[in-house]
């Protein structure tokens, strides 16, 4: 009989056969320990085998729901059909010639599908690179070089990488940024519309967060400083803030009025996510420049500015690129994963499970007064946890909910400014039965809480 593979075929169950994690994976995880650096943590330590749909295997055998997707990569699945076979016959061709050496058709698609996908009818180009904190920092790159300006303004609670300057751009210090400084200069923070702490409501949170923020920008900045604006419409690891409608327009038409490059970061929020292909079209934003990564190449490495082209243009020959940007099987794999969400109308499933997990957390909020808040889009969505009575913070039950699913076979992940927020992001093609399962999970871990 042929062993079975991971992908869609992986039987879509969940199955518990040793303690979580297993004996093998405590056997490499003492491996990982001697031979990895310990400042590389794991979230769950469980080894992974095979994966696909709405599920992963472990090397003991247990078969986990997964409702964290890689933190939002393998939105079509892990291993899905066309990612494999676009991937596998561009492995056969050749794996790497490097773009700016000698190009290859892989890359130029990408940037096609790119064009076409992205907001607004206007000419665009793209630049290809291996993550999102580079496609983040090169949309700074490329927004110096149209404005001749310094200055970059970003928001609280955003997350914006791990490299020096995206640390920079980035807002929670542990354990993003805490003992790596000092960091890049003239980067600039300012208030976010967090509707569910705003301190006078969230009905005024749009507009007086707007006016905070612009105000800053124009009195602490100066607006003809600043080269970049950069927001995730959707924020992520900050705890899957949606700011408060209206707020975002209002920023993008500051940029608009002002010269600044308005920069949408939907490197978590983007290709399908949210429901939509990307989640600033929920108010109708058309960015200047859009950074894309995680969902874009099916578990592949591989990351996207793109842009109007008169900026993208801006930087001279040469300024942009990589020795892996962009790389062949990456772009075949990313082609793949597109494909993937026409063929499944990925964006209708991601609303789906959003109909399906607000309702059922809708009702555990009515059982279970530590949810304080419930938000998010499509299969991006959060729970906020407080303590019972007051919306002070909770990051012990969000710890403490965690550890309880995954020791019955539910991937969740943590999150927030204050760890105190549960997120999930299941794969778009998870199968609603797993779904339901993992909420029953969820709902009998608050009971037991």
């Amino acid at each position: 009989m042929t062993e079975l593979t991971g992908g869609p075929a992986l039987p879509q169950e969940r199955r518990i056969v040793t303690a979580i994690p297993g004996p093998k994976s405590q056997e490499l995880l003492a491996r990982k320990n001697a031979a990895v650096a310990g400042g590389v943590g794991v979230t769950l330590p469980v080894f992974t085998k095979r994966a696909g749909g709405g599920v992963l295997e472990d090397v003991d055998g247990n078969s986990l729901i997964d409702f964290g997707s890689g933190i939002a990569v393998t939105s079509v699945g892990s291993s899905a059909e066309a990612v494999v076979r676009r991937a596998s016959a561009q492995l056969a061709d050749f794996t790497h010639t490097c773009f700016m050496v000698t190009p290859y058709e892989g890359y130029v698609e990408v940037c096609e599908q790119l064009a076409e996908l992205t907001p607004g009818d206007h000419a665009k180009k793209s630049a290809l690179f291996n993550s999102g904190a580079e496609a983040v920092e090169n949309a700074v790159k490329i927004a110096r070089a149209y404005t001749k300006r310094q200055a970059v303004v970003v928001f609280d609670h955003g997350y914006h990488g791990r490299t020096n300057l995206t640390m920079a751009l980035t807002a929670k210090n542990m354990p993003y940024k805490h003992g790596f400084g000092p960091f890049a200069p003239e980067v600039y923070r300012v208030p976010v519309a967090y509707g569910y702490r705003w301190p006078t409501g969230p009905e005024n949170c749009a507009e007086e967060a707007a006016a905070q923020a612009i105000d800053a920008m124009t009195k602490q900045v100066g607006a003809d400083n600043i080269a970049a604006i950069i927001i995730e419409p959707v924020l992520g690891e900050g705890g899957f803030i949606e700011p408060a409608k209206g707020f975002l327009p209002r920023i993008a038409q500051f940029a608009k009025d002002n010269g600044i490059v308005f920069v949408a970061d939907e490197i978590q929020s983007g290709f399908c996510r949210t429901g939509q292909w990307f989640a600033c079209e929920d108010e109708g934003i058309v960015p200047d420049l859009i950074t894309t990564a995680k969902g874009i190449a099916g578990g592949l490495p591989l990351a996207a500015v793109t842009g109007r082209a008169e900026i993208m243009d801006a930087a001279h020959a040469g300024g942009l690129g990589g020795t892996y940007g962009g790389n062949p099987v990456a772009c075949a794999a990313a082609l793949g994963s597109i494909e993937t969400m026409r063929e499944l109308d990925l964006n209708a499933k991601a609303k789906r499970i959003e109909e399906v997990m607000k309702g059922r957390l809708s009702a555990m909020q009515e059982k279970f007064d530590i949810i304080g808040d419930i938000r998010g889009r499509g299969a991006m969505i959060a729970i906020e946890l407080v303590k019972s009575g007051t919306k002070d913070v909770n990051p012990e039950a969000a710890g403490a909910l965690a550890k309880a699913c995954h020791a019955e076979g539910l991937i969740v992940l943590t999150c927030g400014t204050y760890g105190n927020v549960l997120r999930f992001l299941p794969p778009l093609v998870i199968g609603e039965d797993l779904l339901n399962e993992g909420l029953d999970i969820i709902e009998a871990a608050f009971a037991r809480l």
